[in-house]
This record gives structure tokens, C-alpha cells and sequence, in this order.
């Protein structure tokens, strides 16, 4: 079972996106879902995850105030918008997925999640 991320384009400084990430039915009831992004040459960061329950949202500081984490739990979906996008936020956008209890947090440990999709590109010119 793979995550399937969409929503990623070139867009200008100031822009935005919504990207989304899909995981089957019964898997995503039961996970909590984050984003990570990584740019050419540089590691893999954190952007913003989200818990299960959806009750709990964390968010890197670099993104914090211009992106919004979401999850729809009817879709079996979770969304990234992003608003102000910047030339540095230009990267691949990574959803990964950890199933957990209810009452865990969201975390930005990537060594959490346990599922990855392939990612989907973002490309911000100034």
C-alpha cells in the first residue's frame, strides 16, 4: 500500500498550494500523517504533522503561519496548504504516515512514520 501524494506546481513567490496525500480507508482511521520536504543537496526536514485524532498539529518554524496541516478522515485524506510560499520552500513534498494510538501527539520525527509516498514537486520562483 502506497501514500499517493498530489497538488504540487510552480508558482510564484506569494502563491499557493494545497497538496494532498491519500491512504486506504483502514489504514488512515488508525494513523497520524506528516509532511517532510526535501530540496536538491539538502536533507530531508520536517514541514508539519498531524495526530490521529487530529486534535494535535505541529509545524516547523519555518512554515509556521503559512501552512496549515488538515485531515479528512471521510476522504482518507490529509492536506498541506500553503500560503506566502517563498522561493526556499521549493522542494519535494513528502507525506508519510505512523499508525498510533488516539492519544499520541504529532511528532516531526521522521524515524516515527513507518509508510512513505514517492512525493509530489514544489517549485517556487521569485
Amino acid at each position: 500500500v502506497q501514500l499517493q501524494a498530489s497538488g504540487g506546481g510552480l508558482v510564484k513567490a506569494g502563491g499557493s498550494l494545497r497538496l494532498s496525500c491519500a491512504l486506504p480507508g483502514r489504514l488512515f482511521s488508525r494513523a497520524a500523517m506528516g509532511w517532510f520536504r526535501q530540496a536538491p543537496g539538502k536533507e530531508r526536514e520536517f514541514v508539519a504533522s498531524i495526530s490521529r485524532s487530529g486534535g494535535s498539529t505541529l509545524y516547523a518554524d519555518s512554515v509556521k503561519g503559512r501552512f496549515t496541516i488538515s485531515r479528512d478522515n471521510a476522504k482518507s485524506s490529509v492536506y498541506l496548504q500553503m500560503d506566502s510560499l517563498k522561493p526556499e520552500d521549493t522542494a519535494i513534498y513528502l507525506c508519510a504516515s505512523r499508525q498510533t494510538i488516539l492519544t499520541v501527539p504529532a511528532t516531526g520525527d521522521a524515524a516515527e512514520y513507518e509508510r512513505w509516498g514517492q512525493g509530489t514537486q514544489v517549485t517556487v520562483s521569485s
